[in-house]
């Protein structure tokens, strides 16, 4: 079997390639670095999915990774004969774009799923919700240099999933038929404030932390200085604010595919320590 992994070097994908290729399958990795992706054998590490594609069974596609070419790439899988598609879609698919952040960040969560179940082909459509990396990338700085997370709602929750459980659920999409026609929700075991996600992370540091909640203005302001954009800023406030009176959804899908449950927050952040540290 060989299995083409799109954003192989991104948070899913690199974790990915590695259970694909521990459970024997033939992996072509596609990145646009691959002089530097760091893939070692026997992983085919290609920078064109066109090449890549030709005698796969199956391929994982990234709509972040594929960006224009992603209806197109779709197409050329149907026409070289790939047998199925598992699409990395996100659990807020189905809302409204103001409240989907990462579409500004390049994701098509939603065209990624219909251009999988509208293929023809075997599909699986992976729903994860918020990644445990995002916080770093949110908070990081801002931890390194005081005491104090500011941001939107303190009372707003997620239940954030460690990328490498996406990758595990989509190993045994990509490898066996069992979740086949399958929008699978995923999400971390526990749905979790603001201002307890700052205080686990205090805790895993033995630092006393506080989150402050600060106004959407300042919020969007803090985004743009980030490099996110005030289009993502305004986004994020809006997908926050559906779970202040309403704590996020929990599901226990990972639990039920990979035999475990999912692994937690404060876990993550204790492997990851030095994302906050510098």
């Amino acid at each position: 079997m060989t299995i083409v992994v799109t954003g192989a070097t991104g948070n899913v994908g690199r974790p990915l390639v590695a259970d694909l290729v521990a459970a024997g399958a033939r992996v072509r990795a596609v990145t646009r670095t691959p002089n530097t992706a760091g893939f070692r054998s026997p992983v085919e590490v290609l920078d064109s999915v066109g090449e890549a594609l030709r005698g796969a069974s199956a391929v994982f596609l990234n709509s972040r990774a594929l960006g224009e070419t992603l209806a197109d790439v779709v197409a050329e899988c149907r026409r070289v004969g790939v047998t199925k598609l598992v699409a990395l879609s996100a659990i807020n698919v189905d809302d409204d774009f103001s409240r989907q952040p990462s579409r500004f960040r390049g994701d098509r969560n939603r065209e990624v799923e219909q251009l999988a179940v509208g293929s023809g082909l075997a599909w699986v459509s992976l729903r994860p919700t918020v990644f445990a990396t995002n916080f770093a990338g949110m908070w990081a700085a801002q931890i390194r240099a005081g005491d104090v997370v500011a941001g939107p709602y303190a009372a707003a929750s997620t239940a954030p999933i460690v990328e490498s459980d996406i990758a595990a659920v989509a190993a045994r999409a990509l490898l066996s038929d069992e979740l086949v026609g399958q929008r699978v929700p995923l999400t971390g075991p526990q749905a979790l404030t603001n201002t307890q996600l700052v205080g686990i992370i205090g805790t895993v540091l033995g630092r006393r932390l506080q989150y402050r909640e600060i106004p959407a203005e300042a919020v969007r302001q803090r985004f743009i200085d980030l490099g996110f954009g005030a289009e993502f800023g305004d986004a994020y406030t809006a997908m926050l604010a559906e779970t202040v009176d309403h704590p996020a959804l929990v599901t226990h899908d990972a639990e039920k595919i990979l035999g475990r449950a999912p692994q937690s927050f404060a876990q993550w952040v204790s492997e990851h320590r030095d994302l906050y540290t510098g």
